[in-house]
Parts: structure tokens; sequence; C-alpha cells
């Protein structure tokens, strides 16, 4: 979905796809008709954004085959689809039965994560809708957070300059301007703002930034508007962001509250919990642990666990709604849209616990529709308004 800013900004509104599980081609145009059409057709809207998960096998085709971007842009706009955004932070194996650290391989250190990045932004320059004013690429925060010696720290510095530098070739190569934005994540060399800005600061701001993911920032603690003044003062642009809610436990020592956190505990993702006593964030690298007595219990657990933004889950756990709306304010109901890229992020729907998991096709259109629209509600309440005139449907039937 497309909403205008009260400057005149665009803001495009999108929900990723590593929700869905396909790491080829073939499968890549099957979500669209399974589930993304639908989607935009729940929320009666004539063009829905989704942030494409292309699996390094996908790019590698896509880079090696112009008729298959061709082909991906085609099955887009004949369904009503746009892209300006993908996720490049999964490599591939997204949804293996374990994932866990593996998602933050290979690392900023290793030159294939440099390779896949710029293949990423070739293919989407070649997917951008026409009048899209530039696209843009989420990426891991450099690496999980050890080992991460002096010369891997510095192999990442290089590979951040030329990241800026080959993504300055395919401007000129395709009249499409793409940024790549770097996501800070808990338990990573990069877990907030202020790490951020010391590990970041300096590099091009015409073509690297922060992408923001709100669960994230809560997990961290992370005050929305200290996080965005901090990065302001570093340099680092706020490339686009990843609206989502993380899992909260006000009484962690609460019986009720530990069993129902139990529910969550589940082995395919990692899920870093956070507490902050006297605003001092600790924690420990998943939720398991935390409650094995990793995670003192006298204070609010925050989990990253991507919660459905439309719904609460059962007392006593509650969600960072607030929070996400707190940054969303600051975000976009200024007098300026800091950031056109907004993308809803939750792909945990297939591990939620099993009374709260979608079962069918059917149950995650209605969801991953519900998230959608709890998000527009909330721009529109910050006085963005559905942007008008927009007719994407170039053919009347998809092209397979």
């Amino acid at each position: 979905m497309r909403l205008r800013h009260p400057d005149g900004t665009t803001v495009h509104l999108a929900y990723c796809s590593n929700v869905h599980q396909a790491e080829d081609l073939d499968g890549v145009v099957a979500q669209l008709a399974a589930y993304a059409e639908p989607v935009r057709a729940s929320l009666g809207a004539d063009l829905l954004g989704i942030g494409l998960w292309l699996a390094r096998d996908v790019v590698t085709e896509l880079s090696e085959r112009p008729d298959a971007v061709r082909r991906l842009r085609a099955e887009l706009t004949a369904r009503g689809l746009e892209t300006v955004t993908l996720n490049a932070f999964p490599y591939g194996g997204f949804h293996r039965e374990v994932v866990k650290k593996d998602v933050y391989l290979p690392d900023w250190a290793d030159p294939a994560r440099l390779r896949y990045t710029v293949d990423c932004a070739r293919v989407l320059a070649g997917l951008l809708p026409d009048d899209a004013r530039r696209g843009s690429v989420s990426t891991l925060p450099l690496a999980w957070r050890a080992p991460w010696p002096t010369d891997a720290r510095d192999a990442a510095r290089r590979a951040t300059d030329q990241l800026a530098r080959q993504l300055a070739e395919v401007e000129r190569e395709t009249g499409r301007t793409i940024r790549v934005g770097f996501e800070p994540e808990p338990g990573c060399v990069v877990e907030n703002t202020v790490q951020a800005a010391r590990e970041l600061g300096g590099v091009d701001p015409e073509r690297l930034g922060i992408c923001l993911d709100t669960c994230h920032l809560a997990v961290q603690f992370e005050e929305p508007a200290a996080a965005l003044r901090r990065l302001a003062d570093a340099g680092l642009p706020v490339v686009k962001v990843q609206a989502s809610s993380a899992l909260q436990a006000d009484d962690p020592a609460d019986p009720e509250a530990r069993r129902a956190l139990a529910r969550f505990a589940e082995p395919r993702f990692l899920h870093q919990t956070r507490t902050a006593p006297g605003g001092t964030v600790t924690g420990v690298d998943d939720l398991p642990e935390a409650l094995a007595g990793g995670l003192a219990p006298d204070s609010p657990w925050r989990v990253h666990f991507h919660a459905p933004l439309h719904a609460e889950p059962e007392p006593p756990l509650s969600t960072t709604a607030t929070e996400l709306t707190s940054a969303l304010r600051v975000l976009l109901g200024g007098p300026e849209a800091v950031c056109d890229h907004i993308e809803v992020e939750t792909y945990t729907w297939s591990v939620l616990p099993e009374h709260l998991r979608p079962h069918d096709r059917e149950g995650l259109v209605a969801g991953l529709a519900a998230e959608l629209s709890w998000t527009r509600d909330r721009f529109e309440e910050l006085g963005l308004k559905p942007h008008l005139g927009v007719n994407p449907h170039s053919r009347k039937e998809p092209v397979s």
C-alpha cells in the first residue's frame, strides 16, 4: 500500500515474504498467488507492497537471467503488487527445522555476504516500479557478537566501503538508487543504536544506513526518539523500518507468566531475552536459557519473538505494540517523514503456540491482512492518507 505523508512523501507499506517457505523462483512466484494477492484483496487495496526475501539460489538465478527478473516483475504487476524493498538478512535455509545462529552466516567478514547483497540490489533495480523514488535492502548487523576479532572487523569495514561503491555502480548502470540498511539485533556486533553509531558511523550516508526493526528496538529497551537522534548525529539515515512487536512479561516471576512464556520457547529461531532493572539492559541469548534461571525475574522481560501486531497474547503476557506505535509517531508523525519504506515483518506465524498459529492458507492470509490493517490504521491516525491514482494493473491475468 502507498500512503501520502503530509509533507508530500509517498510512504510504501509492505509485508515481508520471509514468512513464506520458498527458496526457488517458482516457489516465490507461487507465494504471490497463494498469499500476497489474497492479502491485497482482503484489504480492498488496489496495490499492495511485498518486501521479498530472496534466498541466495533465487538471487543467483535472477542475476544470471534477465528474463527471470522480467517474469517476476510481470507477476507482481499482474497481481496488484509492488516491491521496493528486499530482506537480504537470511542467506538461505530460513525455514529449516533449526535456524538459530545460522541466520547470521555468512557475516560481513565473508566476501559471500557482499556478493549476495550487491546481487540483491541489482535484482531490486529491475523490480522497482517506474515511479518509485528508490529501493532498499536490509541486511544483518555485521555479525553475531562472537567471535569477532580485529581482522574480521577490519574486513567488514572494507566490505561496507566496497558495498557503497558497488551500489553507486548499480545506480550508474540502471538509473535506480538502492540503499542498504544494517539491522541492529540483540546479541549481534550491532545490537542497538549506540553500537550502530560506533561501528557504522562514517559510512556513505547516500548509500548506507540503518534498517530499524521496532521489535529489536523494544527488546533493547531503547526509547525511539533518543535512538533516532543518536542515528542522525552519527550520519546514519533510516533507510527502512520493520514494523514489529516483541513479547513482554511484566512479571516473569509469576508462574502463569512463565508457563505462558514456555509455550513460545520453540526450537527454530533464536529468541533473545532482555530485562532492564534500573535502566541497565542485561539478557541472555535465548528464551529457554532465561526460563532456566539465566535471567533475573525481578523486572519485566522482553523477548525477541515477533508477535502479530493486531492481537495481544493471552494474559499475563503482552506485546510492545505501544512502543511500536511510539516509534511510528517519531518516524512519521512530525512535519517530515523520517523513512518512506515500512515493512511488517512477522516471520514467526508458523512457530506460534499451537492454539495461536494459523493451520491453513486462509488463516495466514487473514492474519497478515489484519496486521497490515492495524498498521494502516496507525498511519491514518498520524495523518497519512491512502495514495490515490495508483493503477498498477497492466494486464488482466497473471503471466503464469
